[in-house]
């Protein structure tokens, strides 16, 4: 295919929406013209410029850069270019202003070829960027997020760490307040942090970090109520990388470290929200980021899916295309079954949550409970059709098969999810229909 010059997403929109000023408000837009997966034209048009910039940009680099274990930052900034950085962050701050279900067709589309390096982008966009729009104060926002929306900062988050993952609240992190107010020094570690460094040696550019926090005016607080997150930029003194995470399962082309904070001062500007309220905001963040975890599992599936159908038409065995044998008929329908399931799924939850507000976990978690498992399963089958060309790197579904795996663990384990959602259900949802 020729390629298409890339325009950027926020010009696309601009023109779309002078576009449908010139439609008679009285010409009624039929049921058919409606799709649940690109819901209006500017989810459309995003999704065939993403398809255009995958097939060209993202899919020839994909191999060599997991293998090296690698991050192409070249190629992420490439990303801001096109508005996708910032994609749900107002126009005011230098975003695309998009919704939830923008947010997932990215994330489905980059995944479906380089899911490391849409979880560098899930982890910038959704962990930071999409955190910082949500929940920082005018002046934060005008300060951090154009250059985080442009792609000049790259960003992360810092929850996990090395002993406490799925007990967040159990987080050792402090931020003691000074006798004046004026800052928090923090000391602790963050582990498992995506975008935690960026070249290898030094940590990345920024982090929303959340810690405990006390003052000297301040009682103890009760357990997961005195939460606060913080701005915190590299070369913060006593800001440092503690180690890269290497040897990894999967996601190698996304680089993952310690991050180690010893006596940081943060002056109380970079405070996000208010002091102790913060586990307000990590929640209402953890629901987009388990949405698009599980959009990228949507990606894997369906990748899978394609070579998988692709080579059992080229593949002979017997005199004819393995496509003929019961056997491949039922791992290729069965997936496509199973990722259209999850995908109505994703869509359907996605179009309905308002980023700014908070209670919509049971699905949140719901669709990272399926798709996450379901992705596994589908690039396991794939690589059982491909036999030997699927244990090896030049087919794409061994690797999509080790990435799927980070998506039972990260951002809420399986088990996490089965957790909060029997809560959720038992307290809201006694009649589920």
């Amino acid at each position: 295919k020729l390629f298409r010059p890339l325009v950027p997403l926020q010009r696309r929109l601009i023109a779309l929406r002078k576009l449908a000023t010139v439609v008679d408000s009285d010409v009624e837009t039929s049921v058919s013209s409606l799709q649940l997966f690109n819901p209006t034209s500017e989810h459309a048009s995003l999704r065939e410029m993403l398809r255009n910039f995958v097939e060209n940009e993202v899919d020839p680099q994909a191999l060599s850069y997991n293998r090296e274990e690698k991050f192409n930052v070249e190629l992420f900034r490439k990303l801001g270019s096109l508005g996708l950085l910032g994609i749900t962050v107002d126009t005011q701050y230098g975003g695309s202003g998009m919704d939830a279900v923008a947010a997932v067709i990215a994330h489905e589309e980059l995944a479906a070829s380089d899911p490391a390096f849409c979880l560098s982008y899930l982890a910038h966009s959704m962990l930071f960027v999409n955190n910082l729009a949500q929940n920082g104060s005018h002046e934060q926002k005008a300060k951090y997020l154009p250059n985080a929306c442009n792609g000049s900062i790259i960003g992360g988050m810092g929850m996990s760490e090395p002993s406490v993952g799925t007990d967040v609240m159990g987080m050792s992190t402090t931020a003691i307040e000074s006798d004046d107010g004026s800052y928090f020094t923090l000391n602790g570690s963050k582990m498992w942090i995506t975008n935690g460094t960026i070249d290898g040696t030094t940590t990345g550019d920024i982090f929303l970090v959340y810690a405990k926090t006390s003052s000297p005016n301040r009682p103890s607080a009760p357990r997961g109520s005195n939460l606060t997150s913080f701005l915190v930029e590299k070369g913060t003194p006593g800001f440092t990388l503690g180690q890269k995470i290497e040897d990894k399962c999967g996601m190698r082309a996304s680089m993952t470290a310690e991050l180690v904070f010893s006596e940081v001062k943060v002056p109380r500007s970079n405070v996000v929200g208010q002091v102790g309220e913060a586990t307000l905001c990590m929640m209402r963040n953890l629901e987009i980021e388990r949405i698009t975890l599980a959009a990228m599992s949507l990606g894997i599936a369906r990748r899978s899916i394609e070579v998988m159908s692709s080579y059992s038409q080229e593949r002979k065995a017997f005199g004819k295309p393995i496509g003929e044998f019961g056997q491949i008929q039922k791992a290729i329908s069965e997936s496509y079954a199973e990722y259209m399931a999850g995908r109505s799924y994703v869509y359907n939850v996605a179009r309905q949550i308002d980023l700014q507000t908070f209670g919509n976990g049971l699905d949140a978690d719901g669709v990272k409970l399926y798709c996450g498992p379901m992705a596994k399963r589908v690039a396991d089958r794939a690589i059982q059709v491909l036999g030997g060309n699927g244990y090896v790197g030049n087919y794409q579904v061994e690797r999509l098969w080790r990435d799927s795996k980070l998506l039972e663990i990260g951002g809420g384990t399986n088990e996490a999810h089965h957790k909060n959602m029997t809560r959720d259900i038992r307290k809201l949802h006694p009649k589920i229909l």
